[in-house]
């Protein structure tokens, strides 16, 4: 992407916050008690009708300042305010095109500046993630994570850094997942899979368990070698030119892989998969592109549900928390499919939060950029979880997943957890319920 010239005010003119989305908000307040940060601080500025107050005045000529910019890096960008809105304002594409400006505009100070090159200079990249696996399960195995603690060497790092390690996941064997998975009996679609990055390194048992699911619902399944990142992480964060460079890459992946459906198995990306046409509208030979792979994109759940079930289901006497992740509930709008697959399970008893719509903190790499609201969120998710007496907890996202685990680990508990696919997956292959309790 081209540099564009400034112009006075927050904002250049490279698609700013649209006004006449802005103006669609009547500050009405239905927002506020959806609001993560709202509901922490009870800030105005801190809320959703709040931050486009500030856009307003971004893009009516207030400079862009370290206090403006503030309020928007506290937003976890997880939509729970667009689900409430009566008005149906697009707080999503403002709060992506101010990210994107605020990354181009302001300039952040020097340890930020490391923190967020790290971030991603590793996690958008699966080999540079793979390759961590092997030290990290040393690292694990030695118990050199609570040495760190005990000696207070981990207290003078960084709180981004405490909070990075903190959130890896126990590393287990990987399974090995090929180029194609072929159906079981008669076939009834081709679907492509994306294996993702955070989830291909640290959960590649979902990844298999997703292949397992199609194939038995009568899919041949084709996994890409070359794919890369999707770009979600970019995207989010309002590093425009890395998301469309990411997305461009995926798009000639895919194009080439003549499938029915490309299927995601998380949250976040799957969000992301479906906003490619917005990220390449000014890109003349990718646009019509975009648009067509994104009309082939199915969250796991939601294509499930669509080809409905042919695979038998076994018993699985269980009760679970279900975790709405953010961007599938509030971004994708899919919250009825993953309970109905669950309640298909013979034998198993859903259990809500409450609270449910308020998001656990992760958001990306939110955690790690701001550990102190994140860790709060966190905690208030884990004690929700922990009040519905589920034996486990259920969810369709790697980043809420370890959130929330280390929450529950703060609190000395350790509640066995789930992707909804891996539940699914116990159930038809006759698994019982201890493979999923033991982990």
């Amino acid at each position: 992407m081209t540099e564009t010239p400034a112009r006075p005010g927050a904002f250049d003119a490279h698609h700013p916050p649209q006004r006449e989305l802005v103006d669609d908000c009547v500050h009405c307040g239905f927002c506020l008690p959806t609001c993560p940060t709202y509901d922490l601080w009870g800030e105005e500025m801190d809320s959703p009708r709040g931050r486009i107050y500030l856009m307003k005045e971004g893009l009516e000529g207030e400079p862009l300042t370290d206090t403006m910019v503030g309020h928007f890096d506290a937003c976890l960008g997880c939509m729970a305010c667009v689900s409430a809105c009566p008005s149906g304002v697009q707080y999503g594409t403002l709060i992506t095109e101010t990210r994107a400006q605020v990354e181009r505009r302001h300039e952040r100070g020097k340890w930020e500046r490391l923190m967020r090159t790290a971030i991603f200079t590793l996690f958008p990249y699966p080999r540079r993630l793979s390759a961590l696996r092997g030290p990290l399960a040393l690292y694990q195995r030695l118990g050199l994570g609570k040495l760190a603690k005990k000696s207070g060497l981990m207290a003078k790092l960084p709180e981004g850094l405490q909070a990075m390690e903190s959130l890896a996941p126990p590393i287990k064997r990987a399974p090995k997942l090929g180029h194609r998975v072929p159906a079981r009996g008669k076939r009834r679609a081709t679907i492509g899979m994306i294996t993702g990055c955070v989830q291909s390194a640290f959960f590649p048992d979902v990844n298999a368990a997703t292949a397992r699911i199609l194939a038995a619902e009568g899919c041949d399944v084709v996994i890409p070698r070359a794919q890369g990142c999707c770009g979600a992480l970019s995207e989010h964060s309002g590093r425009e030119a890395e998301a469309v460079k990411f997305a461009r890459d995926l798009l000639d992946v895919f194009e080439r892989s003549n499938v029915d459906y490309v299927v995601i198995n998380s949250a976040g990306c799957g969000s992301t998969l479906k906003e490619y046409p917005r990220l390449l509208q000014d890109d003349p030979e990718y646009a019509a592109k975009a648009e067509k792979f994104s009309a082939r994109v199915r969250d796991i759940a939601e294509l499930l549900v669509e080809l409905g079930p042919v695979a038998e289901r076994h018993p699985l006497p269980v009760e679970v928390a279900y975790h709405d992740a953010c961007h599938l509930a509030h971004g994708q709008g899919i919250r009825s499919q993953p309970r109905e697959l669950l309640r298909a399970i013979p034998g198993l008893e859903i259990r809500e939060i409450s609270r449910g719509e308020l998001c656990c903190g992760s958001a990306g790499v939110y955690n790690l950029l701001q550990p102190e609201p994140a860790r709060e969120l966190g905690d208030r998710k884990a004690d929700h979880v922990l009040a519905t007496g589920a034996r486990l907890l259920v969810t369709a996202n790697p980043g809420c997943s370890m959130q929330i685990r280390t929450a529950l680990e703060r609190r000395g508990e350790n509640l066995a957890m789930a992707h909804t696919v891996q539940v699914l997956d116990a159930s038809i292959r006759g698994l019982g319920v201890e493979s999923l309790l033991r982990g």
